[in-house]
């Protein structure tokens, strides 16, 4: 420990002398008085001055301070897709609603609004398939347990489940009659199931689906 002696008239004095020289304040030290002053015979022969030593203490430990503890923000899944579809469709210049309701096939989130909403469907709703991916990968970032998310604009899903129910009919006939197979042209597995649904349970007609992601394809043929 670091120690210092220090003199003056009084004790006062020299301990003042001796918080000087250690650049402390008096709660930072330990005092030990070494000699009392004395004035001497008559206050002129033998003047002794006071002598004080002073030991600096220790630096305090640090108190730790707990902070209270902030709740943990929730976020909801559901607001935060919403948020992030409107962000989208504003990017191309669309201004959207969006109305919630539950399918079969999870939760539909339905756009309409003003402005030409084909661009956010796109080519047989490759860019609202493309941007139902990226809905779904939001969703489930803020969800405790798995979310699917269905996306659709202006009922084109519906829409292109009624041509494809179609379609499949259609092409089930030909089937029949030429008695070839058709394979169609590369679909989403979600256009692949309506297909495989449509005909699962006909009488002549069977469908499977070959090829990769993204040129898998239905293949429809004779049982």
């Amino acid at each position: 420990m670091k120690k210092t002696v220090a003199s003056g008239k009084t004790i006062e004095d020299a301990v003042r002398n001796g918080l000087t020289e250690l650049q402390v304040t008096a709660d930072r030290v330990n005092v030990s008085v070494l000699e009392q002053p004395s004035r001497g015979l008559f206050g002129l022969i033998g003047v002794r001055a006071a002598r004080v030593e002073l030991t600096l203490l220790p630096e305090p430990e640090p108190v730790p301070v707990e902070l209270p503890e902030s709740p943990q923000e929730t976020i909801d899944p559901i607001a935060e897709t919403e948020r992030f579809v409107t962000e989208v469709a504003g990017t191309m210049g669309l201004t959207i609603t969006i109305d919630r309701h539950n399918s079969r096939d999870g939760l539909v989130l339905s756009l309409s609004g003003s402005g030409d909403l084909g661009m956010l469907i796109g080519r047989r709703g490759q860019t609202l398939d493309a941007l139902q991916y990226l809905v779904n990968i939001v969703a489930n970032r803020y969800a405790d347990s798995h979310l699917r998310i269905v996306l659709d604009a202006e009922d084109f899903r519906e829409r292109r489940r009624k041509t494809l129910e179609d379609l499949s009919d259609r092409l089930a006939g030909q089937v029949i009659r030429s008695r070839k197979e058709v394979v169609l042209e590369p679909m989403s597995p979600h256009e692949r199931k309506i297909i495989h649904s449509q005909l699962q349970n006909h009488a002549k007609i069977k469908t499977f689906s070959k090829g990769d992601e993204p040129n898998r394809r239905v293949v429809i043929t004779l049982k």
